[in-house]
């Protein structure tokens, strides 16, 4: 958990992501066309991929990616980000988190 944290915690927005899930580049894509620039880790590509990978789904990310961290918060997997920039409250996290200037 200390690998996440720590990986979490290097950009406003983090993205732990597989180089071929779809989902994973559609919220990549979705946080580009935001204005935003986050760290996206292919776990799948990283030397400890796969404990990252037992980390998130035990943080409750099932499946394990994408899993996004906002301002170094566990934000959640593809669902809460689509919820949170639905109902708006995507927006003002980014803000709040220094990922968004405007």
């Amino acid at each position: 958990m200390d690998c996440i944290a720590n990986l979490a915690s290097e950009k406003a927005v983090v993205i732990f992501s597989k180089s071929l899930c779809c989902m994973s580049h559609a919220i990549t894509r979705l946080f580009q066309e935001q204005g935003v620039s986050p760290m996206v880790h292919e776990i799948d590509q990283h030397p400890r991929g796969k404990e990252i990978e037992m980390a998130l789904k035990r943080l409750g990310c099932i499946p394990a990616v994408p899993a996004v961290f906002v301002g170094g918060k566990f934000l959640g997997t593809a669902n809460n980000v689509m919820t949170a920039h639905i109902d708006g409250s995507l927006k003002q996290m980014l803000k709040d988190a220094g990922a968004l200037w405007l």
